[in-house]
């Protein structure tokens, strides 16, 4: 991924990108040895932050065309590798008596069986893409030509700012790192579970960018240590996750400490680390995982925290996603780095109202993903493919998410979340499984008066402190008093 970023000679290449990413990529090609060049490193996902800043069209297709073609030719080509660990888990599963990897999967995890995530996927599919569809009719208009791929961050930005009156570059500067972490993130953790954060600079981390937070229950006795590394360097994978470096165990007397990763491009040193609306969001994501593990209370070190089926792991950070834009957290992180002004209401009241758009780009684009790792899983030890970009081809029309302007979210020759190890294997669906769950427990916060102490030891005792101690969806039982509906995450998506 490193490799494929973008190297560009001038400035004036960048147009459009706010002053503190050209700054940014100014800095990333000076520490590779491309001193006065710019340098715009990839993220993970296809689509990339800055496609929808770029004004130079050849730029953005360039690097669209870098971020999808990742893996996939040249020196750093997986996909032979890809092709043997297809076949080496279809030999798995007819070992131990499993027609295909995906049935010997989902066997483990809180879905009743296979068909019944293939039922739900299928059935997101239509809605998503007749969604898309409307999206990119919109977008064609805004764009007065033919629509391309790379295209279509860019003028739905447009359309953001021209429709709904927001813009996600100006927003920036309300979304300082720094200020997000304390009046955000942990303000929101301290106002529903009591505790408290306490940076700890005479702990040194494995890195000179990791930060070290000791973290302290409500009564001030220790809970557990988390970790921050959140700037992306060439010696760090790509993508944003959590790490549990040590598991709490009431058996073994540990407490948790665990790491957030995030790859934010660092700026010049004294320069402020402002996010996009992406960004924010994924470091309240990944704080929802770091609070599973901080806030575990089991016995056995197996059971404790994010160690739950993979479709459950990511209920509990995606519900901590929706302290994002809650009135009194919004108001206590969104200020202005340089003037200290909070984010005016009437911009806080747009970005509820344009929530909706970009929804069937963003569910088309994880779908191809989802249902692309389950092609890949359900192939038996004779059906592995010569042809690697035709079969993903293939599959994304048979499964009705092929879309010309929408590459699946992670293509094969990228999608480390199923090839670089078994953790998401057959198991990518788990999102969006899991957002059934979060989008319930988004409502039951709501119902019940939203950020307050009694929700937070709720949620805390019945579900993020039980890890894997008990069947992951009674503790949903327990906290909502039923089974989940698919209703509301329906509702959420626009897709009734």
């Amino acid at each position: 991924m490193k490799s494929s970023a973008l190297l560009l000679d001038t400035a004036a290449e960048l147009a459009g990108l706010p002053a503190d990413d050209v700054a940014s990529a100014a800095e990333a090609a000076r520490a590779v040895g491309h001193d006065g060049k710019f340098l715009l490193t990839l993220i993970q996902p296809s689509n990339q932050p800055a496609l929808a800043a770029l004004e130079n069209r050849d730029i953005r297709r360039r690097l669209f065309e870098a971020s999808i073609s990742r893996g996939s030719g040249g020196s750093l080509d997986v996909l032979e590798l890809a092709r043997s660990t297809a076949r080496l888990r279809a030999e798995k599963a007819a070992l131990l008596g499993f027609a295909n990897y995906a049935e010997l999967v989902v066997d483990r995890q809180t879905a009743r069986d296979f068909d019944a995530v293939q039922s739900m996927l299928t059935r997101l599919a239509p809605a998503a893409v007749r969604n898309a569809d409307a999206e990119a009719a919109a977008l064609t208009e805004a764009a007065g030509h033919r629509l391309e791929a790379w295209d279509w961050a860019f003028y739905s930005a447009k359309v953001r700012r021209e429709k709904y009156a927001v813009d996600e570059q100006a927003l920036r500067p309300y979304f300082e790192l720094e200020r997000v972490l304390r009046d955000g993130v942990f303000f929101a953790a301290t106002s529903l579970y009591g505790i408290t954060f306490h940076e700890r600079k005479d702990l040194a981390g494995y890195h000179p960018d990791v930060r070290v937070w000791e973290v302290r229950d409500q009564d001030s006795s220790g809970l557990g240590l988390f970790l921050g590394d959140y700037y992306t360097r060439e010696s760090k994978r790509g993508g944003a996750w959590m790490n549990s470096l040590v598991d709490q165990s009431g058996l073994l007397g540990t407490r948790p400490v665990v790491i957030n990763n995030l790859n934010i491009s660092k700026p010049p040193a004294g320069e402020p680390t402002l996010l996009t609306l992406d960004e924010l969001r994924t470091t309240f994501h990944e704080f929802g995982h770091a609070l599973h593990g901080l806030l575990s209370n089991v016995t056995y070190p197996r059971f404790a925290g994010t160690a739950v089926p993979r479709d459950f792991v990511e209920y509990p950070s995606q519900v901590n996603e929706m302290w994002i834009l809650w009135p009194e957290v919004l108001a206590n992180y969104a200020r202005h780095h340089a003037t200290g002004e909070p984010l005016p209401q009437q911009v806080a009241d747009k970005l509820n109202d344009s929530r909706l758009w970009g929804e069937g780009f963003g569910t088309t684009e994880y779908l191809g993903a989802a249902l692309l790792d389950l092609a890949w899983h359900v192939l038996d030890e004779t059906e592995i493919p010569d042809d690697v970009l035709g079969f993903e081809a293939k599959s994304l029309a048979a499964a009705g998410v092929a879309h010309a302007l929408i590459p699946p979210r992670y293509r094969t020759g990228y999608f480390q979340h199923i090839f670089a190890g078994a953790g998401y294997a057959a198991g990518y669906y788990s999102y969006i499984w899991s957002e059934v769950l979060d989008a319930e427990t988004v409502d039951w916060f709501t119902e019940n008066g939203g950020l307050t102490r009694d929700n937070g030891e709720r949620f805390r005792q019945e579900l993020l402190s039980r890890g894997n101690s008990r069947d992951p969806l009674e503790s949903f039982r327990a906290l909502r008093g039923r089974d989940a509906r698919l209703e509301p995450l329906l509702k959420r998506l626009g897709l009734e």
